[in-house]
């Protein structure tokens, strides 16, 4: 079942940058960019074992800063949400406000 949710939840990121490209505000390249940085973490949450990729939101800025939030049952694993965030290329930096809801 979690492989099912993982696998829709991968071909849901993958289809937001055309969904974030109706924003205001910043130009196209901008706006694919910030989508595309997304959905890269989106899909890196998504394809590992231990961070639940539906209960942790990602934004990111036209500058690459990412923000994480949303909840985590452990420590370890919001942890491992940041590691595979800074992992992405096109990230300039993390806003973690990730809550842990079993410590």
């Amino acid at each position: 079942m979690k492989s099912i949710i993982k696998s829709l939840l991968l071909a849901t990121a993958l289809s937001a940058p055309l969904i974030t490209m109706a924003a205001e505000g910043d130009s196209l390249e901008t706006k694919v960019s910030d989508s595309v940085i997304t959905t890269k973490v989106k899909a890196a949450f998504a394809t590992d074992d231990m961070v639940e990729a539906t209960d942790i939101k990602v934004e990111t800025d036209s500058d690459g800063m990412v923000e994480l939030s949303g909840t985590a049952a452990t420590k370890a694993e919001a942890d491992k949400a940041v590691t595979l965030t800074k992992s992405v290329e096109g990230v300039t930096g993390i806003k973690d406000s990730i809550t842990i809801t079993d410590e």
